[in-house]
C-alpha cells in the first residue's frame, strides 16, 4: 500500500511539557493517565521525565585514565624472596577491608603482573 501522505512529527510547547510533568509529579498520579488525558503517548512523557531528571542532576564525566606515580624500587639483595621486615620498597602492600574483616597482603614487586591477575579473580 502506497500513500502520498508524509508523517508529521508532533511538537509540544514547553508550557504543555511543564504542565504534564507537574501533573505526573503529583502524589498518586499515573504517567499513563496523565498522558492519555492530554492525548500523548506515555512513552513520550517518560522521555520528558528522563530529560528533566538528567537536566536537574547532570552526570559528571569520569576520567578514563588516572595517572599514578610509581617510584623505582630499591635494589634488593635477594629479589626472589620477601624482605624479613616486609617494609621494604620491593613489596606491594595492599589492605582489603570488608566490614570487620581486614586482610593485609605483601606481594613482591617483581610479580606485579601476577598480583593484577590474582586481584581480578578475587574481585569477581
Amino acid at each position: 500500500m502506497v500513500t502520498d501522505k508524509k508523517r508529521v512529527r508532533r511538537s509540544h510547547s514547553s508550557a504543555l511539557k511543564a504542565q504534564v510533568l507537574a501533573e505526573c509529579a503529583a502524589p498518586g498520579a499515573s504517567v499513563a493517565q496523565v498522558a492519555m488525558a492530554h492525548g500523548i503517548n506515555a512513552n513520550i512523557v517518560h522521555g520528558w521525565r528522563k530529560l528533566a531528571r538528567e537536566a536537574a542532576h547532570p552526570v559528571a564525566a569520569v576520567p578514563a585514565f588516572l595517572p599514578v606515580r610509581i617510584e623505582a624500587p630499591a635494589p634488593a639483595s635477594a629479589p626472589d624472596r620477601l624482605p624479613a621486615d616486609r617494609s621494604s620498597a620491593a613489596c606491594i602492600d595492599i589492605e582489603l577491608c570488608r566490614g570487620p574483616l581486614s586482610v593485609r597482603i605483601h606481594w613482591p614487586l617483581s610479580a606485579a603482573a601476577e598480583l593484577s591477575t590474582w586481584m581480578r579473580e578475587l574481585l569477581r
